[in-house]
């Protein structure tokens, strides 16, 4: 479904990425997992056309998405979330998710069809209460949760998730996991997941990439990568 073969970024003297190799399968959750600064955001950017790769080739179904404009790609039927959830302060809950119909790959019909679809996804994710508050005034969890259902707007077949656990309370680090694995198996969109919470991608992901210093350094199901002697010396570091 989504791939990338040597993929290369660098600003200045720094190499984001590093002949980068990945690929997600239809259907699958993939978990993307490293240390700060890693690279793996970088890879976002470069896979929905917020950065140009400097070298190598991203192909989606087959065909090739390098230097696309992030609309085209969004149209094509690859959607992110963001780490800081990117929404419009001043806009309603709804009208959020109507912005991201609008950038989405089906065609508009009556007003009224585009609230009312924009309204399922808001119930979808649990928020259909909250339609008319503006952005501001929501919580950082109701915030992932509209960023989310603007993403599923545009109607995707892959779905890049930067650490939608980050900064949630027990509690609501559950219910995403559930909302997530939901919306992937009545859907069936490919998930491709950055994700800081070992725990919850380990439990929730088919298939674990590994990334340091732009490098791909392991690769495999959650049980083998966590016992990887590379993976264990990134994270709890060398004896």
């Amino acid at each position: 479904m989504l791939s990338g073969e040597k993929v290369s970024k660098s600003f200045g003297g720094i190499q984001a990425l590093d002949n980068f190799n990945f690929h997600v399968n239809a259907g699958e959750i993939v978990g993307l997992i490293g240390p700060n600064g890693s690279g793996k955001t970088t890879l976002f950017n470069v896979i929905t056309g917020v950065y140009k790769p400097d070298s190598g080739l991203i192909l989606f179904k087959g065909c090739k998405i390098n230097g696309l404009r992030p609309d085209i790609i969004c149209k094509m039927g690859i959607a992110r979330t963001f780490q800081t959830p990117r929404l419009f302060p001043s806009l309603t809950a709804l009208e959020n998710v109507i912005v991201g119909m609008i950038h989405g790959k089906k065609e508009l019909t009556t007003k009224s069809d585009v609230k009312k679809e924009a309204l399922y996804y808001l119930e979808l994710v649990g928020m259909s209460e909250k339609k008319d508050v503006p952005a501001s005034l929501l919580k950082l969890s109701e915030r992932r949760k509209v960023q989310l259902a603007a993403a599923l707007a545009t109607n995707p077949e892959v779905l890049l998730l930067d650490e939608p656990l980050a900064g949630l309370s027990s509690i609501e680090v559950q219910s995403m996991i559930k909302l997530i694995e939901k919306v992937q198996r009545e859907y069936n969109i490919s998930v491709f997941w950055i994700e800081h919470i070992m725990k919850a991608i380990m439990a929730t992901a088919q298939r674990i990439i590994v990334i340091n210093n732009g490098k791909k350094i392991a690769e495999g199901k959650p049980a083998e990568v966590a016992r990887d002697e590379k993976v264990i010396e990134i994270y709890l570091g060398a004896q």
